[in-house]
């Protein structure tokens, strides 16, 4: 169970960045997409991997081969669009601009129409699932200690850049299940929200963030779901410290 110096000198974070089509399909600035692209690329958005608080996750492969993700709002029509969900999206897309780095899931693009309504933005893709996939779901492939460290490193990473950034940029909703994984199981750190609302009247800072890796750091140690029962992870981990019990318990077997 013990790290030997050698071995963790040995793990590193995702080295190469954006592949070589991600880097030719992004660009400076944020390119503005078509909707025939788009449904053409998912496949008339029949190819659905998730949602959100305000719509659905799809996933597509453009004519150049290149895999996304693509978010789109779930309203129906302009009638069902405010200005105030306008702006915040137009925001969305100015502050997801702003974070290009290996360990997060890049900004490509994004479709705005009216006929048919239209608010999508799309994103790099990362096709080995989530991070809660592989620690909780039996059938998902399992990570090691190296593959975790690997992980964890990528995320530390990620978050010292944006929280590097003027203004800092804070994750409104972190935890395993917005970690994504790449083809080699490297950390990419999602946040397909389409708008800024928070799920809660507390904004998300640099602290909070940090919290959070704290948790996941937990989860990816103890194999433990962060909220399930009665006790949060953090409460448990606390009272399993204050006891007698040997530290090596508090670690599952990878």
């Amino acid at each position: 169970m013990l790290w030997r110096c050698n071995k963790v000198a040995t793990v590193r974070p995702w080295a190469t960045g954006l592949s070589g089509q991600l880097q030719k399909a992004f660009v400076t600035g944020v390119p503005k997409l078509k909707r025939s692209e788009l449904e053409a690329a998912c496949e008339d958005f029949s190819n659905v991997i998730g949602s959100t608080s305000f719509g659905t996750i799809y996933k597509g492969t453009l004519s150049s081969g290149v895999e996304i993700a693509v978010a789109s709002v779930a309203a129906p029509s302009a009638k069902d669009w405010s200005k105030h969900l306008e702006s915040m999206f137009r925001k969305r897309i100015d502050m997801l601009s702003k974070v290009n780095h290996k360990n997060f899931v890049n900004l490509l693009g994004y479709c705005e129409e009216d006929v048919p309504f239209t608010r999508m933005i799309a994103f790099e893709y990362a096709p080995n699932g989530t991070l809660f996939e592989h620690l909780h779901i039996q059938e998902a492939e399992h990570l090691d200690w190296a593959m975790r460290m690997r992980i964890a490193m990528g995320m530390a990473y990620c978050l010292d850049y944006m929280h590097q950034l003027t203004p800092p940029i804070s994750h409104k909703n972190l935890n395993s299940s917005s970690v994504n994984l790449t083809e080699d199981y490297a950390a990419k750190i999602s946040d397909f929200g389409l708008c800024n609302d928070s799920s809660s009247n507390t904004e998300p800072t640099p602290e909070s963030n940090i919290y959070s890796f704290g948790i996941i750091l937990f989860e990816m140690i103890t194999g433990r779901i962060p909220y399930a029962g009665a006790d949060a992870i953090d409460d448990w981990a606390l009272d399993f410290l204050r006891g007698e019990n040997p530290m090596i318990e508090l670690v599952t077997q990878p």
